[in-house]
């Protein structure tokens, strides 16, 4: 269902300037609220009432903010994947404007369907829901700063506290998002410890650090993307004590050729999609030309996995680390019994011949 805004509503929609940059990631004083988002000063005169999805990547911290209630309408995709039931039954309540997508994954949604359902807050942006196309209507807009080219060094875990914090701090839950943020940091922490024992048991079995690619196929043919140290998905992968092949690439991004990847000859291959069903994504990567040389084509070890369990920086990169490390352990588990097989079976073997030779001594004459 979509709510209509009327010539008196626009009027009246209060319009903030936005400040230039400040060295504070966040202020708030009796009648502002400042944060730091995507290059600029946002600054609101109330915490926000009415909210508009562009994307799902703020969804777990909304819920866990307690906030879901100010969330008038959605656009995109937002699979069921991502989210517990007590949010996917908060999601259900919220109307939707559209869910149609570019074969990038980008929403397709014009600027007059999102200003019709009144908000006072736009979370995410697409190529027509600018903070620039909504200066003129008064509507606050806030980016994942992953998305908009804000994290320009190494991506960090820290950015997804830090982006927890803002949310925080823009809704008047500050208490709420510092326990979310211990809470994440916690299962960050066991995933790093859990890593390191699996990690030193995979050495042992393969003989080397487990290496991974992390790839956006195009299905039914056409771009590949890699990720490289700016993207979450590299300290991600690193956390779950695998080797990004791409981690000398600094970009968040960037189109590859098959042949790179075969030349890098990852482990394993992280396979991202933004809609459409894991197996065609798993089979779009077995398609590219050459793909069979592969080491991870050829073990049959690729892993769909839906974008936002690996970006951007958000809490839903920390249940991504989750899945990563638990296809590590079983990747390694595989590993370590075929070890054990191979070891069996050479020592039958072993037996067997020397049971043989035995039987051949007893066979020759004395002399």
């Amino acid at each position: 269902m979509k709510k209509t805004i009327t010539a008196a509503v626009l009027a009246a929609a209060v319009t903030v300037p936005l400040a230039a940059c400040s060295t504070d990631d966040a202020t708030t004083d009796a009648h502002q609220i400042s944060v730091e988002n995507c290059g600029d000063t946002v600054t609101f005169d109330h915490t926000p009432q009415r909210v508009t999805l562009m994307k799902p990547a703020s969804v777990p911290t909304l819920h866990r903010l307690g906030v879901m209630d100010t969330v008038v309408a959605r656009a995109g995709a937002y699979p069921d994947e991502y989210f517990d039931d007590a949010t996917r039954a908060e999601l259900a309540k919220v109307p939707s404007i559209t869910d149609k997508l570019n074969p990038s994954g980008h929403v397709q949604v014009s600027k007059e369907e999102v200003v019709q359902t009144d908000p006072d807050l736009v979370i995410g942006q697409s190529d027509t829901i600018t903070r620039q196309a909504l200066a003129d209507t008064g509507i606050r807009l806030v980016e994942e700063p992953g998305f908009c080219g804000a994290i320009t060094g190494d991506a960090r875990f820290d950015d997804i506290y830090d982006q927890v914090r803002t949310y925080g701090t823009i809704f008047g839950k500050s208490d709420e998002a510092d326990a979310y943020v211990s809470e994440l940091r916690s299962r960050v922490d066991d995933m790093r410890a859990r890593a390191t024992e699996v990690g030193k048991k995979a050495e042992q079995a393969l003989g080397h650090q487990l290496s991974v690619a992390v790839l956006y196929p195009s299905v039914g043919g056409g771009t590949t993307y890699a990720y490289g140290r700016s993207s979450m998905s590299h300290p991600l992968v690193e956390a779950a004590g695998l080797k990004n092949v791409f981690g000398d690439q600094q970009k968040r991004v960037f189109e590859v050729n098959t042949e790179e990847v075969v030349d890098r000859n990852p482990d394993i291959i992280i396979s991202l999609y933004s809609q459409g069903s894991p197996a065609d994504v798993e089979k779009a990567i077995a398609d590219l030309p050459g793909a069979g040389d592969i080491t991870a084509v050829k073990e049959h070890r690729i892993l769909p996995m839906l974008i936002n369990f690996a970006e951007p920086p958000t809490p839903l990169a920390v249940d991504g680390l989750e899945k990563v490390t638990k296809e590590v352990s079983d990747i390694t588990a595989a590993a370590s019994a075929g070890g054990a097989a191979s070891e069996s079976a050479s020592a039958s073997e072993s037996a067997t011949e020397s049971a043989a030779a035995s039987a051949t001594e007893s066979a020759v004459p004395a002399r």
